[in-house]
């Protein structure tokens, strides 16, 4: 294998503000409830557990419809934009 290779990883499709929509309904659902909603959604993104989101107003099935790499590529293009 060619150790001067670098893998490129691309996401399809532009999806940021589905993804934006998703996650600050799940923030506001988590804290609803009570808990630390950046500890959570952080403990489900290292993990993929979907335990670390509470069902309140169907928080855990609408994080599951976002892809973790996608989340990821995401939080990261938006953290180095600011």
């Amino acid at each position: 294998m060619d150790s001067e290779f670098t893998r490129k990883f691309q996401v399809p499709q532009d999806r940021s503000s589905e993804m934006k929509a998703i996650l600050m309904s799940v923030y506001d659902s988590l804290k609803e409830k009570g808990y630390n909603p950046i500890n959570q959604i952080v403990g489900y993104i290292l993990s993929e557990d979907p335990t670390y989101i509470t069902n309140h107003n169907n928080a855990r099935t609408l994080i599951r419809k976002l892809d973790r790499d996608e989340l990821l590529q995401e939080l990261v293009r938006q953290y180095l934009s600011n």
